[in-house]
Formats: C-alpha cells, sequence, structure tokens
C-alpha cells in the first residue's frame, strides 16, 4: 500500500511539474507576441506621466484596457487607483499581482522621443514630472500580464486581481499611501486574496536578471521634520542670540552618530539623512527660526524603534544644551514598513523564477534602504517583491543613472521577461495549491 502511494505521489508530481511547463511555454508564446504592445504602453505613459493621486488618464488607460479582456473592473480605488478580477475555468486560490502609477517631481534629460514634456507646481517652485522609478514599466508589463492570462482563462486555476496602484512615491502629511489606503479600502478582499506578487525594474541592473532577498528587502521609511527655535539677533552680536542655526548644524552632526555608534552595523543597514534645511533671508541676520526635513531607514522594526528613541534624544537636548527648543515629528507625512518578503513564500516560488530566467540569471540581493508601500500588502498576507533588470547589456552598474533622477534610463527589451515572471508566479502559485 505505501508503494501504492508513493508510486500515486510521483505521479501527481510529474503531471503538476508537465502542467506547469506547458503553461509557461504557453505563457512565453503569448508574451513575445505582445512585447511590442507593452513597449507601446509604457512609451504611452512616460510621455503623459501624473503624479501621485493625480493619474486620471493613467487610470483610464488602464480601466479600458482590462474591460476589454472581459474582466471585473473598479476604478476609482484609493482615489485613483484600478482592480481588475480575472476569474480562471478551475476552483483555485486568489492571487494578487501589483503595480505602481505614479511619477515623480523630475524634469526629464533623456533625449527619447517620447521623453516627459509635463510641467507641474509642486511645493511651490515649478518643476516637470517624470516616470524617473520606471512606474510606467512596471504598469505596462502587468497589463501585458493581463492579457496573456486573459486569454488563458480556462486554463487558469482559480483567481487573479490586479491592483494598479497610485501615490507610492508618497503623499501630503495628513494622507495615506496608495498601498495603504487601498488596503484600508479592503483591496485584498472579496475575494480575499492568499498571496500577492510584485516587481520593480533596476536601472543599475542588466536585462535579462531578476534580483530577490527573503525576509527585509526594502527599508522601512520614516520622514521627520525638525524645528529648532532660538532668539533672533543682528548677525554682527551674535551673543545676543541663540543661534537655530549653529544648533541645528550640531543637530545635524549628532545625528549621524546612530549609525556609526548606536547600530549593529554587522547585522543591517541604517539610514538618516538630512535633506533640507530651512532658515534666515539675509547674511547679517540670525533668525528666530529653522526648519529641517529627513528621511530615515531601517531594515528591521528594532533598529527602527532604537533610531527614532536616539533621534528624540539627540534633537530635544542638543538643543537644550545651547538654550533652545526643537519640536520633532517623525513620522511627519508618511511611514513605510519594512518590504519584507515572505520566507517560506519567496523558498516555493524561487524555482519559478529560475525556470522562467535561468537559474544563472536569477541571483540573491543584498537588502537596500530604499522604501516601497508594497509593504503593507505584506503586513496583512505573504507577499513577494523581486528586482527586475533594466540595464542596456555591457554598461557599468556605477555609471547607469540611478532611480530619481533626470538621466533614469530603461531598456525594454528586458519588459518581456517581466511580464513571463509576473505571469508565471501567479500560476505555478496556483498549481502547487491544487
Amino acid at each position: 500500500m505505501k508503494r501504492f502511494y508513493f508510486l500515486l505521489l510521483i505521479l501527481i508530481s510529474a503531471n503538476t511539474f508537465a502542467q506547469k511547463t506547458a503553461l509557461r511555454a504557453e505563457v512565453a508564446k503569448k508574451a513575445a507576441r505582445i512585447e511590442q504592445k507593452v513597449i507601446a504602453w509604457r512609451r504611452d505613459f512616460h510621455e503623459h506621466p501624473e503624479l501621485g493621486n493625480e493619474e486620471v488618464r493613467t487610470s483610464e488607460i488602464i480601466t479600458k484596457h482590462l474591460q476589454s479582456l472581459g474582466m471585473i473592473v473598479t476604478a476609482g480605488v484609493a482615489k485613483t487607483g484600478v482592480v481588475g478580477i480575472l476569474h480562471g475555468g478551475k476552483p483555485g486560490p486568489v492571487v494578487a499581482l501589483r503595480a505602481d502609477m505614479d511619477g515623480l517631481p523630475v524634469t526629464e534629460r533623456v533625449k527619447l522621443p517620447f521623453a516627459s514634456k509635463v510641467k507641474t507646481t509642486y511645493n511651490g517652485q515649478e518643476t516637470g514630472i517624470m516616470h524617473a522609478c520606471g512606474h510606467d514599466s512596471h504598469m505596462a508589463i502587468l497589463m501585458g500580464v493581463a492579457e496573456v492570462l486573459a486569454s488563458m482563462k480556462k486554463d487558469i486555476p482559480g483567481t487573479i486581481k490586479f491592483i494598479f496602484q497610485p501615490a507610492e512615491e508618497g503623499v501630503q502629511s495628513g494622507e495615506l499611501s496608495g498601498a495603504e489606503l487601498m488596503v484600508k479600502e479592503g483591496v485584498l478582499k472579496n475575494p480575499t486574496v492568499e498571496v500577492i506578487f510584485g516587481l520593480h525594474i533596476n536601472s543599475q541592473t542588466p536585462v535579462g536578471n531578476i534580483s530577490y532577498r527573503p525576509g527585509g528587502i526594502m527599508a522601512a521609511v520614516n520622514d521627520m521634520k525638525i524645528t529648532v527655535m532660538g532668539r533672533q539677533a543682528h548677525g554682527a552680536y551674535p551673543w545676543s542670540s541663540i543661534d537655530p542655526v549653529v544648533i541645528s548644524a550640531q543637530i545635524i552632526n549628532n545625528l549621524q552618530t546612530i549609525v556609526s555608534r548606536n547600530l549593529n552595523v554587522t547585522e543591517n543597514a541604517g539610514v538618516v539623512t538630512i535633506g533640507s534645511i530651512q532658515g534666515g533671508i539675509r547674511s547679517n541676520i540670525i533668525p528666530e527660526k529653522v526648519e529641517m526635513l529627513g528621511t530615515v531607514r531601517n531594515l528591521s522594526k528594532e533598529d527602527e524603534a532604537m533610531f527614532i528613541d536616539r533621534i528624540k534624544t539627540i534633537v530635544t537636548k542638543t538643543a537644550e544644551a545651547g538654550g533652545a527648543t526643537a519640536e520633532l515629528k517623525i513620522p511627519f507625512s508618511y511611514h513605510y514598513p519594512v518590504t519584507y518578503n515572505d520566507p517560506a513564500l519567496t523558498a516555493k516560488m524561487l524555482p519559478s523564477l529560475k525556470a522562467t530566467a535561468g537559474a544563472d540569471h536569477v541571483r540573491l540581493k543584498p537588502a537596500v534602504t530604499g522604501g516601497e508601500d508594497f509593504s503593507f500588502y505584506q503586513e496583512k498576507i505573504p507577499g513577494l517583491f523581486i528586482f527586475l533588470g533594466g540595464m542596456p547589456k555591457g554598461q557599468d552598474p556605477m555609471k547607469a543613472p540611478s532611480h530619481h533622477t533626470p538621466d533614469f534610463f530603461i531598456d525594454e527589451s528586458g519588459f518581456v521577461l517581466g511580464v513571463n515572471a509576473l505571469s508565471n508566479l501567479a500560476l505555478d502559485y496556483m498549481a502547487m495549491k491544487k
């Protein structure tokens, strides 16, 4: 009897493997056919970027595409988000796939025929808008995945929820990020999602490659505002002042000791950065007030708590030592948790990634101190977030323009791998659950 069950198990396993292989081959064939459509969608999004929670044109294009595929589509989710539901022809789990939609207040310098020329006013300053982080690529890839999988509907053992999410790049003070608001509005329910997959294109990883990491892959993010209040005086008589400029400089320097003296750098990375300092109006007036904006990055909840505690102490006590007062708001306008890849799910899906890209092109990567609000989905359900190569082959990664810069550039030949990877993650996970 044991022999019978053992042989039955082998037969089932072989049959599942054969089904996966056949479906991957079908996905690859269909993905290749629509590669140019994916590129065209990306170029259109790139030429017409929209900031977070303003993705009106973008949302309309996505909505029409998903509707044309026969999906159940809901627009206006979390302001401008779009959700499409594809019910497969067979029973099975609900899997979510996510792409972010928003551009950045960056003026493009890349000489492309489809370069963005869109302008806006952001934080009181005139600026361009650019897809300088690859969200245009993410949307186009997921639209491609939707088209591929919709054409295979009868063979899909489960349901796929396509989440096109606004406002990943941050929001105004008092608002929720796109992912956080989507979760709050119930995007992971009706039907209830079991796991979620997402990808991020990377301008410094060669095309044809996928990178991943179990556990914390991207940092928790807190922004902060520090206000130092002193006493104004003539610049010629500094002894009459309590100088918030000098005290702010001391605070900035002292904050750097958290990483160098409080963080165990053999375990995790951490960052404290002051990105803006505003105070004074003229060279010979010591101002009354200085305001600073900064960002704090951590790869564990424990380190995050320690950093916040140390920042509070340093800011208030340094100001007090100089005779001033200081107010700290952290988080000031937003907080993202650690982007945490469920280790069991990551291990389960690694063979799918290797079968898609080739084992030599799937690489374990170090954690990065960039942040992602994909983490809000992962707080609720197991999720896997991977990086897709977008750098032209042969280019030096150290010289490739980084994300969030005017020269950011993506090689579009890597998109078809993204379509294959997300499609196969969904299908292979469902096959495992049969």
